[in-house]
Parts: structure tokens; sequence; C-alpha cells
């Protein structure tokens, strides 16, 4: 089965609870139903960052295969990377359900999963299965919600995940996890990142998803701690406890992350503060909001060098991968970029203004 015609098939699964639709997906796409990419990646999206190769530059965020169990299929769609997780030590339901609204009207999606991970070890052995080749994959690590410590766990996470995975992710800014937002704070992250790098010496590369409720002063305090301490890059950025005006669909008032186009202005604003701030020296990837690609320039132009789907793949499906992928080398042809990194930063100070 091609993407385009598993694509096809997303009206079927509308039709179903979001939650349950998704995991009738996560099979199909592990028996193989969604095809693979024919299409070669234009010579202009190949990126290279935090030592790696990528051949475009379009990944798929954490939470979409968050017990990476269909990361083969998932490589052969034609990502430039993968990012699997947020796993957590130990399994954990997560939140009752309901917890997954589909904002039809609004191209979103509100989510209150709260972390649900079966848990570390399986996910290990699923990592150790992957196949190697030219698609980059991202391990994505939480902390339990009951009997935490951040500052033992994620190091943990870290080492364990290290022989597996090419990159790193610490989640602190789930909002669905009580007091996990809190540990983007300079002095909880500081210690988290110090002990990171003092227990595990043989690491992947580390970035850092953040949250895009984050004023100023607080995101300004967090990028000097993620130089000061290691850490490679940021994510920016994860879903948001702000429901932007205009909202038009029945559940756009249940409490939880926003993910998808009502995201995209926000995110890019943080992500260009973030360029900003961070001078060169942290590695960015945006996330929030990307579903064309012009919103994927837009991100690169606000200073991230890869950009992450998840919303936007989850409502247009595996066609949506080669489409964006060519409307991001003609818009860059257009805009008289002859590659990705050409682009990168180009528009920060002016798209970090919103709101």
């Amino acid at each position: 089965m091609t993407p385009s015609i598993a694509s096809a098939l997303l009206p079927l699964l509308r039709r179903l609870d979001p939650e349950r639709a998704h995991e009738i997906a996560l099979h199909a796409l592990r028996l193989g139903l969604a095809g693979a990419a024919r299409e070669y990646d234009d010579p202009a999206l190949a990126v290279t960052a935090l030592g790696l190769r990528f051949s475009n530059p379009i990944g798929l965020a954490a939470g979409f295969d968050k017990n990476a169990v269909a990361v083969p299929a998932l490589m052969r769609l034609g990502f430039g990377f993968v990012e699997t997780g947020t796993v957590t030590p130990r399994p954990q339901a997560g939140n009752p359900r309901p917890r997954l609204f589909r904002l039809h009207h609004d191209d979103a999606v509100i989510n209150r999963m709260g972390f649900n991970s079966a848990g570390l070890d399986g996910y290990l052995v699923r990592l150790a299965r992957r196949p190697r080749g030219p698609v980059v994959l991202g391990a994505n690590v939480g902390i339990n919600k009951d009997a935490a410590d951040p500052e033992s766990d994620y190091p943990a996470l870290i080492a364990a995940v290290a022989p597996h995975a090419d990159y790193a992710v610490i989640n602190v800014s789930s909002p669905n996890t009580p007091g996990l937002r809190d540990l983007q704070g300079e002095a909880r992250l500081r210690a988290i990142l110090r002990a990171v790098a003092e227990r595990v010496s043989k690491r992947p590369p580390v970035l850092v998803k953040i949250a895009p409720d984050i004023g100023d002063e607080a995101l300004a305090a967090l990028v000097e701690t993620c130089v000061a301490e290691g850490a490679q890059g940021l994510i920016v950025s994860n879903t948001t406890v702000s429901r932007p005006p205009g909202l038009r669909s029945p559940s756009a008032q249940e409490a939880g992350g926003l993910s998808g186009a009502p995201l995209f202005a926000l995110s890019t604003a943080v992500l260009a503060r973030a360029f900003l701030f961070a001078r060169g020296r942290l590695l960015l990837i945006g996330a929030g909001g990307v579903s064309t690609g012009e919103h994927a320039l837009i991100k690169i132009r606000a200073g991230a060098t890869l950009v992450q789907l998840y919303t936007g793949f989850v409502y247009a499906g595996p066609a949506l991968i080669p489409r964006l992928k060519r409307e991001l080398a003609e818009a860059l042809r257009a805009e008289g970029f002859a590659r990705v990194q050409d682009a990168v930063g180009k528009d920060a100070h002016r798209l970090a203004e919103y709101g």
C-alpha cells in the first residue's frame, strides 16, 4: 500500500475514537500497510547537524510512537529523522480516558495523555532491533508521575538509550505530568544536565524539549543553562496550555496541551527568540503547526535547522511527507537559498515579535 492510499483511509479512522484510531494506525504501520517513500530527497534538503547527516530536515516528533513499536515502518516513509517516546523508566497508564481530542475545525489536537508508557525495558529491545541506515533516530525520555527523582532518572534514561539512539531528548515540558514544567527552571534543569554529564560518559547529543508557554527571561536563562551544562540543542516546542482566540471546535476547552495549526505562531515566535538568545551555540528543532513546505521554511527562517511534524501528520497521513519536502525545496529556491542551512535564522528578528 502506498502512502497516498494509506492517507485515503484516514477518513475511516476519523470516525473512531481518536486514541483507538491512533492504535490502529500504529498497528497498520507495523504490518507495512503504509508502504515506503519512492522519491530520492532533493540534495538541497540535506542537513548536517549534531555530528549527523540528515537527508532532509523533516522529522516525526515524539508522541506518535511512544513505545517504538513502528520504527522500521516510520523510517520508510521519507522522514529525515524519527523521534520515539516519551518513554518513562517504569510502565505507567497515564491519565484516564478520554484524553485525546481532535479539533477538526481548527486542524488541531488536544491531549492530556500523561506520559502513558509501556516502560523502558521493552522500548530498549525494540530500539535495538531498529534498522541502521540513513534515517536518524531520536529517543525522548521523561520521568514517571509517582516516585520520580529527576536528577537520577534522567541520567539513567540517557545511559540506557545511548547505545541505540542517535540523539536523546530530555522532556521537561509536557503539561500533563504534574510539576514537570517546573524542571525547566534554571536550578532544576542545571542539576539534571549536570547529573547527565557527570554520570553518562558515552552519550549521544542531548537536547531539551521546552514549552511554548515561557517568558523571555525564563527562556534566556534556560538557553544559558543548556549551553553551560553541555546540552547540544533545544526542541521548540511542546504543546501549549493556552487557547488562542478563534478556536471553533467543540472540544477546544478540554484540558491538556494544544498542538497543530493554532500553535504555529506562538511556537515559531519562541523558536525565533531562542535562536536570538542562543547565538549559534545550540542546535534548534522547530515543532508546532507544520503542515506545508512554507511552514517548514518559516520555522527554518526563525532559527530551526530541523523541523518536526505531529498533528499535521496525524491529519494528512504519509502522503504529507513527500509533498512537504517538494514544497520546501521549491520554497528554498524561490527565496534564493541553495540549501536549508543557508536559510537558518534569516528572519528571526521579525518572527520573534509575535504577541
